[in-house]
């Protein structure tokens, strides 16, 4: 059989063409296999190693559930399930309240400054939540500016502190999803409830609130999962509240307990999901409310409902500057809220490696948007384009990172990554694993973003290139990448936003030189909360000075120092001891670029590292961790550990040691 083409009137042989099909079926198929391969590989495998380290002990040897029987027979642990769960349904009732009303004035009123209202409740998407906590804590803390100005103390620290801080970091991500739902209707709904003779507050009723319903499950998901898997406003503002998240965090950084943070995990897990198969089984009821024939509702002019929005949104943008007012000013004074003199040398960032940190973020996020972007369209072209049996699956695990939570994902990598021996540990302690790790934490919704953007084109495209013998990747390139340019652009913007400001997802990730600018300020709020021995360094020996306040529990200081010491003549010493009583040994270390401290030892008693300058790379047991300036490293007694300098200067600690008596 041969094919004839008629302008030319040239005959090709059947065999040519079946040679390029054959070459396009071969190309996709090594898309579907390659793409296959990174979910697998950076989803679905770490997330097994993950459970699968649930249900060892410390040891390695198997025991079953015996790891949860003990997270759930321990009461301090175990308190974190509710805690985080109360915490997270009320920020999500009071967020999507909030946020319903906010976006109800921008899109169903005629109140003037839309486009300044609606920019001021996207700040908080620019900052990690545990920068908005600072400013709460600034404001509302022990001795925050409220505090002190009225003599009433709110009691910021715990659950409402936790709750206010949520609230303010979620309220965006809420509103940007029902500002879409309330402006998807269509105006023959309210003509023909005005027909009828129905009152304003029985046409929201029947017919708002109806329209909006999915919008408002989607809202109350995103916040939920959110609220109940975040990292940074519980460690700053929570005190003594323990929520999941902060506990898998002191399982792992503050007792290296792995085998328990994982456990903690999978339980976090749980929560998430639901929330997830909730939304999903409610959105696949979802129809329709635009069609062709729909027109487009323009509210009408009601003064006083107007000025009542107007003000609302008002107190609301109000709220939102005078938080990030107050972030700026506390920047710029020499100390708040005691010496309010402007100054810049908070800005010469010689704690935590200076710069780097924020151009680390930079790079990360810029690479994040770009593979990101490459994956998620990529992922989404083949999975709606490339038929094949593999389709479901594909689909199921590109949408399940997103009830994932950060620290979860990050410890699961750590797992996966930091194995010895494996291929894979190339990737571990460098920028690469933040990236791989930013761009699997994001996923899923520039996945389906990218996906509803394809549905949206006529498959004509498709069927009129195959029919004039282009093949698909040429047609992908001039074809289907123009046209979803918009949605490319927004899926490279959301990456790179968010990976600017994460901090769950790459805090037990960062190495020596990987630091990012998010895990930097948790680093200096670790170091300023550390009593005495923070005080070793630099501005903080004021604490000492008459007139200044000792109660500072509220902007970073852990608790009031009984005495001073300043350890800065010991420089340069390898090991020294600076005090010595019958409970304690304080001693200060001086180590060379590329020296270690010795060989891996085991100490009977608890042991405190504080890096005070330069960088280390700590061992302990199995496990390789960063130590930046200002980072507290925590020895179990009978922990094998090893420290080690990294950096290209001299890593000055201080270390305090508490033998078994003690």
């Amino acid at each position: 059989m041969t094919v004839v083409s008629p302008e030319a009137g040239v005959t090709i042989p059947d065999r040519v063409v079946r040679h390029r099909l054959g070459r396009e079926d071969v190309i996709r198929a090594v898309l579907v296999v390659v793409f296959g391969l990174v979910l697998y590989l950076f989803i679905l495998l770490p997330m097994a190693k993950m459970i699968w380290r649930s249900l060892i002990d410390a040891t390695g040897q198997w025991v079953g559930l015996a790891n949860y029987a003990r997270y759930f027979g321990t009461p301090a642990i175990a308190v974190s399930i509710t805690n985080s769960l109360s915490v997270a349904l009320v920020s999500t009732v009071l967020t999507v309240g909030l946020a319903f009303g906010y976006a109800y004035a921008l899109t169903r009123t005629r109140m003037p400054a839309k486009g300044l209202f609606r920019v001021v409740a996207m700040l908080p998407i620019f900052a990690p939540s545990l920068v908005q906590a600072f400013a709460f804590v600034y404001v509302f803390g022990n001795n925050g500016l409220f505090t002190r100005a009225t003599g009433v103390n709110v009691g910021i620290y715990g659950p409402k502190g936790i709750i206010l801080a949520e609230v303010f970091y979620c309220f965006p991500h809420a509103l940007l999803i029902l500002i879409a739902a309330l402006s998807a209707t269509d105006a023959r709904l309210y003509d023909a409830a005005r027909t009828l003779g129905a009152s304003s507050p029985k046409t929201f009723l029947t017919v708002t609130l109806p329209g909006v319903k999915f919008g408002l499950v989607s809202a109350c998901f995103v916040v939920f999962t959110t609220v109940i898997t975040d990292f940074g406003a519980p460690k700053v503002i929570g005190g003594k509240f323990s929520v999941m998240a902060t506990e898998i965090y002191n399982q792992v950084s503050g007792q290296q307990n792995f085998t328990m943070g994982a456990t903690v995990s999978v339980v976090l897990l749980i929560p998430a999901i639901l929330a997830f198969v909730v939304d999903r089984i409610v959105q696949r009821r979802q129809y329709a409310l635009v069609t062709a024939s729909a027109r487009p509702l323009v509210p009408a002019p009601r003064p006083s409902r107007d000025w009542a929005a107007t003000g609302y949104c008002a107190l609301v943008a109000l709220v939102i500057a005078a938080i990030y007012a107050v972030i700026l000013v506390a920047s710029l004074v020499h100390r708040w809220p005691y010496n309010l003199g402007l100054t810049l040398k908070h800005y010469a960032f010689d704690t935590v490696g200076g710069y780097t940190p924020l151009w680390n973020s930079v790079h990360v996020a810029t690479w994040t948007a770009v593979v990101g972007t490459v994956l998620t369209f990529g992922g989404a072209y083949v999975v709606e384009k490339c038929r094949t049996p593999a389709n479901g699956v594909l689909y199921l695990l590109s949408i399940l990172p997103v009830s994932i939570p950060g620290m979860v994902l990050g410890l699961a990598y750590i797992f996966t990554f930091n194995a010895p021996g494996s291929p894979l540990n190339l990737l571990y302690g460098t920028l690469a694993i933040l990236v791989v790790s930013n761009v699997i934490h994001y996923f899923t919704v520039g996945f389906l973003t990218a996906t509803t953007a394809l549905k949206q084109m006529d498959a004509e495209f498709e069927n009129v290139s195959a029919s004039l013998g282009v093949p698909f990747y040429r047609t992908f390139w001039r074809v289907t990448v123009p046209i979803a340019l918009p949605s490319i652009v927004a899926i490279s913007m959301y990456f790179f936003l968010n990976a600017m400001v994460t901090l769950s997802a790459v805090v037990f990730l960062v190495a020596p030189g990987t630091e990012l600018a998010a895990v930097a300020v948790l680093l200096m709020d670790d170091a300023a909360g550390g009593a005495a021995l923070v005080l070793a360094g630099h501005e903080r020996r004021d604490a000492a000075d008459p007139g200044v306040d000792p109660d500072r529990r509220d902007v970073g200081y852990g608790r009031t120092v009984m005495s001073v010491m300043d350890i800065n003549g010991y420089r340069g010493r390898f090991f020294e001891v600076v005090q010595e009583t019958e409970r304690s040994q304080t001693a200060v270390m001086t180590i060379g670029p590329g020296e270690d401290a010795g060989p891996e030892e085991v100490h009977a008693g608890d042991q405190v590292i504080y890096v005070i300058e330069g960088e280390a790379r700590v061992r302990l047991g199995e496990a390789t961790h960063a130590a930046g300036p200002g980072a507290c490293v925590i020895i179990p007694a009978g922990t094998r550990h090893h420290l080690e300098n990294t950096g290209r200067t001299p890593l000055f600690c201080l270390t305090v040691y508490a033998p078994p008596a003690y």
